[in-house]
């Protein structure tokens, strides 16, 4: 089926992805701190250093609370990274998207592609955290098992219309508007270290626009072993919408930008 006119073959998808792969292959180094050793020495930090002045959150520690929140802001947070700059630097500075032009590659490989990078990414970091959570005794319930799958899909969810902004900007400045003014709001205010339902009722509305925030209780509900606040079906189905919307957007826009 064609989508805004772009095709999208399995072969080049993968093609791209080969070639993502075996760049971060050269420079994983660069990542480890920010995607495995950051988001334990948070938890650490926050779980169980603040966790002992704030005490329980709804019947369960402040360490168990507060676990899939970074779970999944560490998702979010490596898609808005991963999407900014290296998405800029291979249109205007080395050019690599336009070089795979030149080959049978289309826009909408390049977009998929990618995509398939970020989730794997995403979800190796997500595993380990999981992992390191469960040396913790954070998880509650094995449930716990699929919040991997969703912080794969809060990485899509983020990653496709960062995606498609960084391919319609000139100038990385305008990351820093993107930073101050989504990313860290987001993370703050979506429900990771506080519920919610503690912001005045008239700004919660902006909370749930996030797909982070629907991550984070998805998140939550799985490692707790209780209900979320909105129907299961609701969260994912906001998720996916959001994801299906972002990849439209980054096709024209990798398709436009292309045209340069």
């Amino acid at each position: 089926m064609a989508i805004l006119a772009t095709r999208v073959s399995a072969r080049s998808t993968l093609a791209v992805l080969e070639r993502d792969l075996t760049l971060y292959r050269r420079l994983w180094r660069a990542s480890v701190f920010s995607s495995f050793v950051l988001p334990v020495l948070f938890l650490l930090s926050i779980g169980l250093g603040v966790g002992g002045h704030v005490g329980d959150i709804g019947g369960v520690s402040y360490l168990a609370w507060i676990v899939p929140g970074v779970m999944a802001a560490t998702a979010f947070q490596m898609a808005v990274g991963e999407c900014t700059y290296p998405i800029l630097g291979d249109f205007k500075w080395t050019r690599g998207f336009h070089a795979m032009r030149a080959t049978p590659v289309e826009a909408g490989d390049m977009v998929c592609g990618y995509l398939l990078y970020i989730l794997i990414r995403v979800e190796i970091a997500a595993v380990v955290f999981l992992g390191v959570s469960a040396l913790f005794g954070a998880l509650r319930s094995p449930w716990a098992l699929v919040t991997p799958l969703v912080c794969g899909l809060v990485a899509l969810a983020t990653a496709a219309p960062t995606m498609a902004f960084s391919a319609g900007v000139d100038h990385d400045s305008y990351f820093a508007l993107l930073f101050r003014f989504v990313m860290i709001p987001s993370t703050l205010f979506a429900g990771v270290f506080f519920p919610v339902g503690q912001l005045p009722a008239v700004v919660r509305p902006l909370a749930y626009l996030s797909p982070l925030w629907h991550g984070v209780e998805l998140d939550r509900a799985a490692t707790l072993g209780a209900a979320p606040p909105w129907p299961v079906a609701a969260h994912l189905a906001y998720l996916l919408v959001f994801t299906a919307a972002g990849m439209l957007w980054a096709f024209h826009a990798f398709g436009r930008r292309l045209q340069d």
